[in-house]
């Protein structure tokens, strides 16, 4: 990983006409936010001397123990391409730390570097993500409120006229590769109005990085073209979610350590134990990687979305699908994981499960490789095959059981997750839809 040093920013900031500095950081619920100084406190900001009031903050702090500190990541400066009238603006992604100089346990980021640690210290080098993250665009209205009319009736792979998101995508790219990504490939996705753009993978906290950076460009740039972009899994009935598969692998050095040409479809022991562990460990951190009342809609038969705890080299519809590149591109996909999800939080799952997998030598089930949606629950039943939690709920009990996952979060997390996540359920269950009126009102 390159080192850039304060002295290269303060003078990019010069050469570049920055004016404001966004010192970003990421919630609770992997919503980002951000702490905006003039360009004038910027070597303050590099000596790690800003404080910020974490008791503001969803899932921080309580107010007697409000004082933050933002540490920012100066790999992570960049200049925003889009033009401001006052002069430009840049961002630092940042640590939170306590006042005696200690990583915050409830900020997210610190806590995949913790996990991370854990993945060094058993001697691999790099935990490597490429996400999928897909987003729908909703037409706005002339006050510039959201409404539930898509941009298109587009399908997958579809073309302008039928593809009227085309132009607002390749803007997107544009500002994403002027922002340093390296984009692999921008499609209409199957949904009418949905899509994806696949960028390059990185080791996992760059890639997580990239996920938020990614989210705010989409949002930003989708404005300018008058429409909403949203990341919700499932903003409407009858079509697919929008997932966040993602592809992973672990390094030891410059060496794919999934990858062993004389092994079962050239995977290596340590690919089949990390994903034994994955599978193990999937319906209980389901509450973390689909982590909304929303979440449970997508993760229905018929839609695409995996909702049995499986794998396959073959088809999409287990949990976790193996693609066919082999060497450094050996890698397993995660294909439950939505783009609501904190990425900091379900990447941190995700490997704790995957290495409790290889720590335990665990043993990955026979895959399945015929249409898991067509078989009857009998046949699921035979072939070992398990149901993702259904709702929220349940989702949440399975976390609380799970003792690698609960550790894998930290308790500041662990605590602060549940207990918002019990809340927003119980906003959820008490609540009078509009189906239950459709079906009962004139009934009963």
């Amino acid at each position: 990983m390159s080192m850039v040093k304060k002295e290269q920013i303060m003078e990019k900031v010069k050469e570049e006409n920055v004016r404001y500095i966004r010192l970003q950081f990421t919630d609770l619920f992997g919503t980002v936010k951000n702490v905006e100084i003039p360009v004038s406190q910027l070597p303050k900001a590099l000596n790690n001397k800003m404080m910020f009031d974490g008791s503001s903050i969803e899932g921080f702090v309580r107010i007697e123990e409000s004082d933050m500190y933002l540490y920012p990541d100066l790999n992570t400066f960049v200049i925003f391409p889009w033009d401001s009238e006052r002069g430009k603006v840049a961002r630092l992604i940042c640590d939170i730390y306590n006042p005696d100089g200690t990583p915050f346990e409830g900020d997210p980021r610190n806590n995949l570097k913790r996990v991370l640690k854990e993945m060094e210290d058993l001697g691999f080098t790099s935990f490597n993500v490429g996400p999928e993250p897909e987003f729908f665009l909703f037409k706005l209205d002339e006050y510039g409120e959201p409404t539930l009319e898509l941009n298109d009736n587009g399908g997958y792979f579809d073309l302008a006229p039928t593809d009227l998101g085309e132009n607002c995508r390749r803007d997107i790219v544009l500002e994403l590769e002027a922002m340093g990504f390296e984009i692999e490939a921008s499609h209409h996705e199957v949904a009418p109005g949905q899509h994806e753009i696949d960028f390059k993978y990185q080791n996992a906290l760059k890639a997580c990085d990239d996920i938020q950076t990614f989210k705010l460009v989409v949002k930003t740039i989708a404005r300018k073209h008058g429409l909403l972009a949203t990341f919700m899994p499932k903003p409407l009935l009858g079509i697919n979610g929008s997932g966040m598969h993602s592809n992973l692998s672990l390094f030891k050095n410059n060496e794919n350590a999934f990858y062993d040409k004389n092994g079962l479809l050239e995977l290596s022991d340590t690919a089949f134990s990390f994903m034994a562990g994955v599978l193990k460990h999937a319906p209980n951190f389901t509450a973390i990687t689909n982590p909304t009342v929303n979440s449970y809609k997508r993760l229905v038969p018929g839609y695409e979305a995996p909702c049995y705890v499986a794998w396959s080299a073959r088809n999409r519809s287990p949990l976790i699908r193996i693609p066919a590149s082999r060497g450094m591109s050996t890698r397993i996909e995660v294909r439950s994981v939505d783009p609501s999800a904190n990425p900091y939080l379900a990447m941190a799952v995700l490997l704790a499960a995957g290495l409790d997998g290889i720590k335990n030598k665990l043993t990955a089930p026979q895959p399945v490789d015929q249409n898991i949606y067509a078989l009857s629950k009998k046949q699921r039943e035979e072939l070992g095959i398990i149901d993702l939690p259904a709702t929220l709920a349940d989702a949440i009990e399975l976390l609380k059981s799970d003792e690698v996952m609960t550790k894998a979060l930290g308790r500041h997390l662990f605590e602060r997750f549940v207990e918002a996540k019990e809340i927003e359920w119980d906003l959820f269950r008490t609540q009078v839809h509009p189906w239950e009126r459709e079906q009962y009102l004139t009934q009963y």
